[in-house]
């Protein structure tokens, strides 16, 4: 899945012989009435070149983030609804009506209009287009590309930005050689930063899929309930901070509250030996009870038993059969992505390197070790080594 994504992210520019995109449809809400207030619909190749240039500046940013903080792939509700999004996405994605394209997404700004109160005037954009994907990767013995053989994958992508007003602004005009006060009252698309949006069917292995949908949000692990289960009517997605949540008060079940670093250390080493180890298959790699027990036995935590891993599955989440989510759980493992807050100091440090980093006691008082290779260095003054 997060291939996929990157290869669809790549084809929003210009001039790509991968991509094409028919027809752009913009509506303008105004914040007080939470009415459509302006909309237009015209085909993408007749916009001024800045004008698309923005707009695949807006959607590439849509689409980049990790899966399950800004991404999310969603299934559509099984249960029916009035109007299911599903079944309108499906018509305005077969259809070769222009027009009608249009009517079925005016009918799912509706949708996003319905028990909501939007702060800021806002810019829902809509486009549909093809993207083309290789059938076969680069064959670097014989430099051919593999385009000759692609997938042709239509879609639908939806925008939502925010505006804002201009400041005020200072001029100098250099015909009248004065000083001017700017009084532009025109509201900026913040298109540098959409608040939320989709991408329509979702696309897994190279096919599409379309009882999925990509839901983006701009904000990392602030998923809009609202817009994802009565706009897109699909289920709501635990997000990788939930999902480490839920790992970690698991592992305090099973473990109880205090680790070693040491021990931390071997579990997210395990945890991304995981990782590695299914990093070519088709579905993310899942820990149930049973995985995370052979974890935590491998870490060197202690008295562990599968009826105790499995009793904090129910404890925590109230379903044995879980199955977390084994990119979600940990911190990115190469980069210094655990904090140590402390009241002297806030430490950084990669997973990896979590394993010489110790809380001991010297002297009756609490005091964190730092295992160094190299001499250590503050603004410019190498520390001298004392021995304890």
């Amino acid at each position: 899945m997060k291939k996929e994504i990157a290869h669809i992210r790549k084809q929003f520019k210009l001039d790509h012989d991968m991509l094409t995109i028919y027809d752009i449809l913009n509506v303008y809400i105004m914040k007080e009435s939470n009415e459509i207030y302006h909309w237009e619909r015209q085909p993408f190749a007749l916009l001024d070149r800045e004008k698309q240039e923005l707009h695949m500046g807006n959607f590439k940013k849509l689409l980049t983030g990790e899966l399950d903080q800004k991404l999310f792939e969603l299934k559509f509700q099984e249960e029916e609804v009035e109007e299911p999004t599903r079944v309108l996405l499906h018509q305005a994605l077969v259809t070769g009506d222009p027009e009608e394209w249009q009517d079925l997404m005016m009918l799912l700004v509706d949708k996003m209009l319905a028990d909501v109160k939007y702060e800021r005037d806002t810019v829902i954009t809509f486009v549909r287009g093809q993207y083309y994907q290789p059938s076969k990767s680069r064959n670097i013995e014989t430099e051919e590309s593999g385009k000759n053989e692609v997938f042709a994958h239509p879609f639908i992508l939806c925008s939502v930005n925010s505006t804002e007003q201009q400041r005020k602004t200072l001029l100098f005009d250099y015909v009248e050689r004065e000083f001017k006060y700017n009084v532009n009252v025109d509201p900026i698309i913040k298109l540098s930063s959409p608040e939320q949006g989709f991408f329509y069917p979702s696309v897994t292995d190279g096919y599409s899929d379309v009882n999925r949908i990509l839901y983006c949000t701009g904000r990392a692990n602030e998923p809009n309930s609202h817009f994802i289960e009565q706009v897109l009517n699909g289920e709501r997605s635990v997000t990788a901070l939930e999902e480490r949540a839920i790992f970690e008060d698991i592992v305090k079940e099973v473990a109880g509250e205090q680790l070693d670093a040491t021990t931390l250390a071997h579990v997210y080493e395990e945890i991304y030996r995981v990782i590695e180890t299914h990093e070519e298959m088709e579905e993310p790699p899942k820990l149930d009870y049973k995985d995370l027990e052979q974890v935590l036995t491998v870490s060197g935590v202690e008295n562990v038993t599968t009826e105790k891993v499995e009793r904090a599955f129910e404890t925590i989440v109230d379903d044995k059969h879980y199955e977390l989510k084994a990119n979600s759980v940990m911190p990115k493992f190469t980069s210094k992505s655990i904090k140590i807050d402390t009241k002297i100091a806030t430490i950084s440090v990669s997973p990896q390197d979590l394993k010489y980093v110790r809380q001991v006691n010297y002297q009756g008082r609490r005091c964190i070790l730092i295992e160094v290779d190299e001499d250590a260095v503050i603004e410019g003054f190498t520390l001298s080594t004392e021995t304890i």
